[in-house]
């Protein structure tokens, strides 16, 4: 061990519950198993290192929360991100202005980061290791997602502040309710 410790990053997510929530964790499971562990989310702040001690963040993130009311979003298309990076996504269809709007207020204070992309709300089905894998993967993900038989929306109704954790382990450290 070189002695030297990693910053930890943080991140700010809407747990998806529910039928889509299944379909996307089994989707995962079978696409990239190293991946099972991951629960279905909409990613509201991407990781991040933070300006300020972690209660200072989670004190600032609730403090803005008070102004959102819960909602229900709406699940459109499944995509990709290429060439960008080799994940396949399902798109919000209804309320994606939502999450931008709780993006540009969260992303403040302690939470404050120059992030590497615009931010575009999304449920992410899978992160590949290589383009290669990308297109199976995403006629698969299409496919099944065409013959979902279920409702494509989910309640958000609160959000949780997350720090990364030792090998891709995500540690929820507060849920942050939306007003109801």
């Amino acid at each position: 061990m070189s002695g030297v410790s990693k910053t930890p990053l943080y991140a700010m997510v809407a747990y998806v519950r529910g039928p889509v929530a299944t379909f996307v964790e089994d989707l995962r499971a079978e696409l990239h198993p190293e991946q099972a562990h991951l629960a279905a989310h909409i990613t509201v702040l991407p990781p991040r290192e933070l300006k300020a001690p972690e209660d200072v963040a989670i004190r600032e993130l609730k403090e803005r929360a008070g102004r959102f009311l819960a909602f229900e979003v709406e699940f459109g298309e499944t995509e990709a991100f290429v060439p960008t990076t080799p994940t396949v996504f399902i798109r919000i269809a209804k309320s994606a202005h939502r999450f931008r709007d709780m993006h540009e207020a969260f992303d403040a204070g302690a939470c404050r980061y120059d992030e590497q992309w615009p931010y575009m709300p999304h449920l992410t089905i899978v992160k590949l290791p290589t383009f290669e894998q990308i297109v199976p993967a995403a006629q698969m993900a299409r496919e099944r997602w065409a013959s979902f038989p279920g409702a494509r929306t989910a309640p958000v109704k609160e959000l949780t502040f997350v720090r990364e954790g030792e090998g891709g382990l995500w540690i929820d450290l507060a849920t942050i309710s939306l007003i109801e």
